[in-house]
């Protein structure tokens, strides 16, 4: 068949023209099928999935719901964590008498929750992303799903360079994120970075 954006041959019951990245929404045959007397041995071909691109409120709707989710799961720990670790720093006999000792002590503690809390989240993600859901809780919940530039889904490898390449959308003071609403294929930064696609089933 071929692609009805800029009209490249593309192979059967691929979900994106490898050309320009356009959904196809085609139809995948089925194989061709012996015959008994007039009846086909094989069901008449299956129309394959529409999809389109996730845009930048769809995806901003699902990091809400996913942060929320983490939240809820990892508060308890990370409470725990602060306050055995903020109660050891308190203990010491010069602890409130000199701001300068009690920042000094703070902050390694604030530094390392923050690190749990980066790690949780990369897992969390790239695993989600990388499973047979391609996608988190919040993405699934809104029926989005992460791919590769010809709607496969992709490898674990592939789903934390992802991830990390949120970093540099968000030192962009979050203009990575916001280029989903704008650009062609609905692609924020870090999807050009690690060639993907947050792809909507619409039908």
């Amino acid at each position: 068949m071929f692609c009805s954006k800029c009209g490249a041959n593309v192979a059967e019951g691929v979900a994106f023209c490898p050309n320009c990245g356009q959904a196809t929404g085609g139809v995948t045959a089925a194989p061709a099928a012996p015959t008994y007397g007039s009846v086909p041995a094989y069901s008449a071909p299956v129309a394959a999935p529409i999809v389109a691109y996730a845009g930048f409120w769809l995806r901003f709707v699902a990091i809400i719901i996913d942060f929320v989710a983490l939240a809820i799961v990892t508060f308890p720990i990370r409470l725990a964590v602060f306050g055995m670790l903020g109660i050891h720093h308190a203990m010491r006999p010069t602890f409130g008498e000199r701001p300068d000792v009690m920042l000094g002590t703070l902050l390694p503690v604030l530094f390392f929750t923050a690190g749990i809390n980066f790690v949780i989240n990369l897992l969390y993600f790239s695993l989600c992303e990388s499973s047979a859901w391609q996608g988190t809780l919040g993405k699934k919940a809104l029926g989005l799903a992460v791919t590769d530039m010809q709607g496969r889904r992709i490898s674990l490898g592939h789903a934390l360079g992802r991830n990390l390449a949120k970093i540099i959308s968000s030192l962009t003071l979050f203009v990575g994120y916001i280029m989903a609403g704008f650009t062609a294929e609905k692609q924020a930064l870090h999807d050009m970075i690690a060639g993907t696609l947050v792809i909507k089933q619409v039908s």
